[in-house]
């Protein structure tokens, strides 16, 4: 019941999920205050469709530029001198985490009074990027079967990414045990050597001390 409750919780939130609202500054390109990154993971071989809706138009004296990367170095789209409602889709090439970064150019072409973009950034993953009214139509699926498969498939990328934390879980677990006894053998490897060393100082003075009470006798 209490697995239930958390799967529909999960469910309602990423059903409610709403666009990311922001303003970003002009400026060199090259500044934090220009330059806006927005983080998310992505299984491998997922869809997505990654929408951004900018204010203000083309020659305007600001060119906002948008570049989509995960991780691995795999690059996604590279848009520039965006305005409106820019929609980048592509599948993902591996389990990364990628990033979507705008850069606010000012371009010096005309004075610019408020040098800002407005942005509304709208990431959909898996399910939620597919255009069910399209499979619908060309499926001739009923409005409830069409909702069911949609859940069905939320809850598919649930459990995958459930299993994927799990396996990611156990391989810390094993790398947590490997270094605990790497280092309990280095523990003992190094009390070894000091004990050897500590045997070792004792015997050479030892026979130092007899050398030289031998050698040179008292009157």
């Amino acid at each position: 019941m209490v697995q239930a409750r958390s799967l529909f919780s999960l469910l309602l939130l990423a059903a409610g999920a709403s666009s990311l609202k922001f303003d970003i500054q002009a400026g060199s390109g090259h500044d934090s205050l220009s330059r806006r990154c927005i983080r998310n993971f992505v299984a491998k071989d997922m869809l997505v469709v990654v929408t951004a809706t900018v204010d203000g138009y083309k020659g305007d004296g600001m060119q906002l530029n948008m570049h989509i990367m995960d991780a691995q170095g795999n690059e996604y789209g590279k848009p520039k001198d965006i305005a409106g409602e820019q929609r980048t889709v592509f599948t993902s090439h591996a389990d990364a985490a990628f990033d979507v970064c705008f850069e606010n150019i000012l371009t010096g072409s005309k004075y610019v009074a408020n040098p800002n973009r407005h942005v509304e950034l709208d990431i959909d993953i898996g399910a939620d990027a597919k255009d069910w009214n399209a499979i619908q139509a060309t499926e001739k699926l009923k409005p409830v079967e069409t909702e069911l498969r949609r859940i069905e498939e939320m809850v598919g990328e649930i459990v995958y990414e459930m299993d994927y934390l799990r396996v990611r879980e156990q391989k810390l677990r094993d790398t947590n045990e490997s270094t605990n006894t790497r280092v309990k053998w280095f523990g003992f490897a190094t009390t070894f050597l000091l004990v050897a060393l500590w045997v070792w100082q004792i015997m050479y003075l030892r026979a130092y001390f007899r050398y030289v009470s031998v050698s040179s006798p008292l009157p």
